[in-house]
């Protein structure tokens, strides 16, 4: 056991778990969530370390019982059809439809978007409402009638698969028992990364990944060849993430749909992540990058008669070519340029307060996944949600930064705003030395930002270079 691994058994206890368990449970290659496979490993394992015989056939049974493979589908709508009560597993979300005055269920694994749930289930359970909760609803089928032209799926009990509240106030607590390197190596291994796999730069990297989730509106783009697990943590990492692939992305899907009047996923989520960026297609009216611009600035969108505001940070994910030295092929002119047309515009560019440098991640192999102690999937995500509120730590980055070469606003906002998700990381506790403050919080901030200022001197000499460095950081 690694130092690490024995301080968060230690002070952490039951809200970590092996994070090489989820592996080897063997989920019969269903497609869930590391966060809810732990759930389930949690709930069967109890107190016990090793993952057993009897374990195992549980948690087979479990997935048998309430998790169908994709090729089970119509089998399952054949037993509702014969009115046959079935328990689904599902990542279930609601939404209102004004016009209609009622509440619509979506349950994936049938395809369906208009079941029943009644509000009391809708009450208890207010994340349906929002980034959607995964757990076991019972279903039934309501055949057609002559009143109804349809049958209807119908939601008549659910039990959620989430944690009770989460002793936030504990797990800050808990942060000085570990040096900084043991607690990077601890995040590290919460996101399913092997921290003995990777070096110090590549640690920071991945721990960058997740700055969008406890910090609102970062916005980051992550530039990477194939395989280095760019669309990982965000697909198993956190409920309050939702990753679009690529294809057509529509201002209806991303804020607000004016035909339905269903609110857009950033208001719904804390991160929005648009995987496979290089294959998007734009809107030809230009109403997305439009709308992308104003809302990366400001928070802010209008569509329709609909104004709104989200505090939903916005994550690009693009495959790009390397050269021979293991570099972007067109890092000299400028890497964007593998992107799409509508997303290569310098106005679009300058919103996004950093580039992830994907290029120095490794390829993921056998030794990637973590094997190691990590804080439960769940329980993490409740812990980076809660931390999005606290402004302690803006205040502290405001008083204590002080930069060179960046009397650009956005410049500013952009490092500030990063920095601050940095802190909030990984010294939660707010204790912090000006020499570990400079190096873990203020300069990767500034490098993230630095290589979009870069990019936007190659392609626009509007842009002046600049070189942004830090002047002083005071004491505490």
């Amino acid at each position: 056991m690694l130092p690490f691994e024995q301080k968060a058994k230690d002070y952490y206890g039951e809200i970590v778990i092996n994070k090489g368990l989820f592996h080897q449970a063997g989920y019969g290659g269903r497609a869930i969530p590391a966060y809810v496979g732990e759930w389930i490993l949690s709930y069967y394992m109890q107190d016990q370390e090793e993952l057993t015989g009897e374990v195992r056939n549980n948690i087979a049974n479990f997935i048998a019982k309430y998790l169908p493979s994709k090729g089970q589908k119509e089998e399952w709508k054949n037993r509702l059809l014969n009115q046959e009560p079935v328990n689904l597993l599902d990542h279930y979300t609601v939404s209102v439809n004004l016009k209609t005055g009622q509440r619509h269920l979506n349950i994936p694994f049938f395809d369906i978007k208009d079941a029943y749930v009644t509000e009391h289930i809708v009450e208890e359970n207010e994340l349906l409402l929002t980034s959607g909760v995964w757990g076991v609803g019972e279903l039934f089928y309501v055949p057609p009638n002559i009143d109804k032209g349809k049958g209807q799926v119908w939601m008549r009990d659910f039990k959620p698969f989430q944690i009770a509240k989460v002793d936030l106030d504990y797990f800050i607590e808990c942060r000085k028992y570990f040096s900084t390197g043991q607690w990077i190596d601890l995040l590290v291994s919460s996101m399913g990364f092997s921290p003995t796999a990777n070096n110090e730069q590549q640690k920071m990297l991945l721990l960058t990944r997740m700055l969008p989730l406890i910090e609102p509106r970062v916005n980051l783009v992550e530039l990477a060849p194939k395989g280095t697990g760019k669309s990982f943590v965000f697909d198993h990492l956190s409920r309050y993430a939702r990753v679009i692939g690529g294809g057509k992305v529509t201002p209806a899907v991303l804020f607000h749909n004016n035909s339905t009047h269903e609110p857009g996923l950033v208001t719904r989520y804390d991160t929005v992540v648009l995987d496979e960026v290089q294959s998007v297609k734009g809107d030809s009216a230009g109403e997305l990058i439009a709308m992308l611009k104003v809302y990366l600035e400001s928070g802010k969108f209008s569509r329709g008669k609909t104004e709104a505001s989200a505090e939903s940070g916005f994550v690009m994910l693009a495959n790009i070519t390397l050269d021979e030295n293991l570099l972007p092929i067109h890092l000299d002119r400028g890497i964007f340029r593998e992107f799409p047309n509508f997303l290569q515009e310098t106005a679009f560019i300058d919103r996004l307060h950093g580039i992830i440098p994907g290029w120095y991640l490794p390829r993921v192999t056998q030794d990637t996944p973590s094997v190691y102690l990590g804080f439960k999937g769940d329980v993490f995500a409740e812990v980076l949600h809660d931390l999005r509120r606290d402004l302690r730590y803006r205040d502290y980055v405001n008083v204590n930064m002080n930069l060179i070469g960046c009397d650009d606003l956005r410049d500013k906002k952009a490092i500030t705003r990063t920095a601050t998700a940095y802190f909030k990381l990984l010294f939660p506790d707010l204790n912090v030395t000006k020499d570990e403050f400079m190096k873990y919080c203020i300069k990767p901030a500034i490098e993230l930002r630095q290589r979009i200022r870069d990019e936007l001197w190659k392609v626009d000499k509007e842009y002046k270079k600049v070189d942004i460095r830090i002047k002083k950081v005071l004491n505490n």
